[in-house]
């Protein structure tokens, strides 16, 4: 019997289409899952305040917190996300490469700011 994987909270737009989408497609994963707490930032500047985390930050970038209760933020937050998906550890150590993601970083910026101002949101 496999260990059980200790819980992680990503921290969601649940009014972005592609967000849901996203997640939706991670919980499709085999055992992906499994040990992962979706938490919809909607409505909860309060909530978010008090682990530390910036409201409007929490909408243009990913937050994720680990077992440990550290706040992981963007492209660190992906990382620890796809890392727990066996097939997806390569594609979590080729974003973390210092050659890619500065640049990865910049088109996820833009991406979000895009979708945002589209949705009137930003």
């Amino acid at each position: 019997m496999a260990t059980p994987k200790t819980t992680i909270k990503v921290f969601y737009d649940g009014a972005c289409p592609r967000c849901i989408a996203d997640r939706r497609w991670y919980e499709g994963l085999a055992d992906a899952s499994e040990g992962v707490e979706w938490v919809d930032i909607t409505g909860r500047e309060a909530q978010l305040r008090v682990i530390g985390i910036d409201p409007y930050l929490a909408l243009t970038e990913l937050h994720v917190q680990d077992e440990a209760g550290r706040i992981h933020r963007e492209l660190d937050a992906y990382i620890l996300l796809l890392a727990r998906v066996p097939k997806f550890a390569p594609l979590a150590w080729l974003i973390g490469l210092p050659g890619l993601r500065p640049l990865l970083s910049h088109l996820y910026r833009r991406w979000v700011l895009r979708r945002l101002k589209r949705s009137g949101r930003l």
